[in-house]
Parts: structure tokens; C-alpha cells; sequence
């Protein structure tokens, strides 16, 4: 697997210390979003289509620390939008190197090149490069050509430079399990130290509804890749065994959405990183204040058909914690990719979808207006 002992010790017996307190609750991984601006439109993205006053808005430095000292996660994943774009984001990575975090910085590699220098290889610190699949797949996916390339440009650099590389990997339903594993080989030829895959979650405001995996079509996509890669162990994955015993429809895991709690220019999301129905002023309202059990795969409509790690890879690594023999015979043989599936949550009892989006944006560019307002106010008063 893709995983640096030291990080999977460390992640391990913090993990082990919760459960040994009795703390249900308790975050994995901090998602943290300090823009939403991008430099590509992906048709299968949820997260770029907001007004301009929005789009231009940042997390401060001391706004992302504060966010990993309210959760205390050991583990941070920086997304977007494109970090990239963030003036203050070398001094952020540092800023959570130093508090001891290990750090995830998810790009789309455009910029790379030209920012690379301005951050240092540490054991920490993984560049997380997002590559939907082959030249053809990926190019499609990000709706523009060439970016494929430059991507594998963008990795071979910092390879050299030194610092450790993974790549991050959504699949739809025209993914083609032969191509994927092709796709993996390639990128295990690179010498990359981890690879994240992820079926893709169906954003109500994706460009792109007509692509998105079903749970059945996600379970059948999978067991055809992993099967092709020795149960997946072919592969450096940078995941639970467990998670893709679960996408291969060996395990029916309820999601864990506190486990990756997501801070956005709103605030903290509730009530998971692919859902944005509330917003939480602090980590601990987050924790306290969302119905988690209004959420989740049989409860609610728009998580029926969720698989993405965000919601499941904690459930996987609270099973592994839990059953460590299950999860050692399977990491041993291989994630089996044949015979029958596990039976899966029933849909009967789930409430329909809720649409509420509108209304936080248009109470955010309230928010954004009248601090705007009240600036001009003070600048016209000196």
C-alpha cells in the first residue's frame, strides 16, 4: 500500500486512543477548502459554480490554523477550487507542518511548475495530483486538452525535486475497468508513492448529470479494476484495504461524515465535504448542532448512491480498528472480486432531497456586502 509507515503508526494509534476514550465523534481527516476558485471548469465539479464574490474569497493564514487547532485531525487534505491560486499557501502547508500534521496538497498541477519552488520536500508533505484517468479520460473529465500531459510533467518534476507524489482519481460511468488498470500501471511506472481513487459523487450542481455511478455500477467498475491488480494490491494505494474491500461490495458501510469535517470560506460544512446543507461558525457546533442521523446512505435521498472515500474511509479504518484480523486476511489475499456482494442499505426509509444551496449563497453575499460596506464607510471617515 501507498501509505508511509510512519503515517500509518501515528494515524493508527490515534485512532486506537479514541476508541480506548469511548469518543464516538471524532475527526480523521480536516477537508479544508480555502477558496473555491479554479483555473479549469470540470463538467463533474460541484464546487465552482458560485458568483464571483464568492469565487474570490479566501481563507486567511490564521483562519487555517485555527481550523486544524478547533478539530485537532491529524491529517489535513487542501482542496479547493485550485490551492494554488492561494497567495498564502506555502506558508500554510508549513503552518500545519509544523503543528506535526501530515499534509495533502490536492492540484490540478497547472501551476506547479511555477509554484513548486516555494514549497520543501518534508516526510509530511505529499503534492496530490488530480488525474481522472488516461490522456483521453482525464482530458474529457476537466473539459480541456492537454492537461493530461502536463500533469505527468507536473509529477515527474516534483519526483525529482524530491518530494512525494500521489495522484487523486474520480471515475464515472464511462470508466472502462481495462483502461483504469492500464492507467494505474502507468502511473506505478512513475514511481508515485500513492494513488486515491474515488467513484464521483453527483452534485446537484454539476454541469454533468449524466455520468455519475450508481452504488451497484460503482461495486461492478471496481471489482473489474481491482481484479485486473491482484485484488488491488498491484497498485501503492493510499487508502484503507478496507475502503476498497467496500468499493468492491464486500462490506455495506454506513459513512462516517464527521470523520472528514470540511472548513470553507462559509464555514465548517455540514454535514460532510460533499454536502453544503448549514453552516457551522466553530468545529465543536459543527460536532454538536448537525442531525448527523438525518444524513447518510438510507436516511437521506442525495446520499443514496455515495461510495467517495470523504463519507466511507473512515468508516473503513473504525472496522479495521475494530476487526484487525478481518482486515489483515484481506490485505493478505487480495480484495476479492467475485461472487456475492454484501448485502446493501435499504433505501426505503430515506427523506427526500432538501434544496437549500440558494440560500447559502445568498446569505453569504450578504455577508459580503455589508463588510464591503462597512469598509468603505471607515475608509470614507479617516
Amino acid at each position: 500500500m501507498g501509505i508511509p509507515l510512519l503515517q500509518a503508526a501515528r494515524i493508527g494509534t490515534y485512532v486506537l486512543r479514541q476508541h480506548l476514550s469511548g469518543r464516538k465523534r471524532y475527526p480523521l481527516v480536516l477537508m479544508l477548502e480555502p477558496l473555491f476558485r479554479c483555473n479549469l471548469a470540470c463538467a463533474g465539479c460541484g464546487k465552482i459554480d458560485y458568483p464571483d464574490e464568492i469565487l474570490n474569497q479566501r481563507l486567511s493564514y490564521d483562519e487555517c490554523m485555527t481550523a486544524i487547532d478547533e478539530c485537532g485531525a491529524p491529517v489535513v487534505s487542501i482542496a479547493g477550487g485550485e490551492p494554488l491560486l492561494h497567495r498564502e499557501m506555502p506558508k500554510i502547508v508549513e503552518g500545519y507542518l509544523g503543528r506535526g500534521k501530515f499534509v495533502i496538497l490536492c492540484t490540478n498541477a497547472l501551476l506547479l511548475a511555477k509554484k513548486i519552488d516555494d514549497f520543501k520536500p518534508h516526510r509530511s508533505f505529499t503534492w496530490s495530483i488530480h488525474l481522472d484517468g488516461n490522456q483521453a479520460m482525464h482530458d474529457k473529465s476537466v473539459c480541456q486538452r492537454g492537461v493530461y500531459d502536463k500533469a505527468v510533467e507536473a509529477i515527474r518534476l516534483a519526483k525529482s525535486k524530491g518530494f512525494r507524489v500521489s495522484i487523486n482519481c474520480t471515475l464515472f460511468n464511462d470508466a472502462d475497468p481495462a483502461q483504469v488498470a492500464d492507467f494505474f500501471d502507468d502511473m506505478k511506472a512513475l514511481e508515485l508513492d500513492g494513488i486515491t481513487v474515488s467513484p464521483g459523487y453527483a452534485y446537484e450542481r454539476a454541469p454533468d448529470q449524466q455520468h455519475f455511478l450508481n452504488r451497484t455500477k460503482t461495486k461492478e467498475l471496481f471489482r473489474g479494476i481491482l481484479a485486473r491488480g491482484n485484488g488491488g494490491r498491484k497498485w501503492p494505494f493510499s487508502q484503507s484495504i478496507m475502503f476498497l474491500n467496500f468499493l468492491a461490495g464486500n462490506e455495506a458501510y454506513h459513512c462516517t461524515p464527521w470523520g472528514n469535517p470540511t472548513r470553507t470560506v462559509f464555514g465548517w460544512q455540514k454535514p460532510c465535504y460533499l454536502l453544503g446543507e448549514g453552516y457551522a461558525k466553530t468545529f465543536r457546533e459543527l460536532m454538536d448542532d448537525t442531525e448527523w442521523d438525518k444524513y447518510g446512505v438510507g436516511n437521506y435521498e442525495k446520499c443514496a448512491d455515495c461510495m467517495v472515500h470523504s463519507g466511507f474511509e473512515a468508516s473503513a479504518v473504525t472496522d479495521m480498528i475494530r476487526h484487525p484480523l478481518k482486515a489483515l486476511s484481506v490485505a493478505a489475499r487480495g480484495v476479492r472480486t467475485d461472487g456475492a456482494m454484501a448485502k446493501d442499505i435499504s433505501l426505503d426509509g430515506q427523506r427526500p432531497a432538501d434544496f437549500v444551496f440558494s440560500g447559502h449563497v445568498e446569505r453569504r453575499l450578504t455577508e459580503i456586502r455589508a463588510a464591503e460596506s462597512s469598509a468603505k464607510t471607515a475608509v470614507a471617515a479617516e
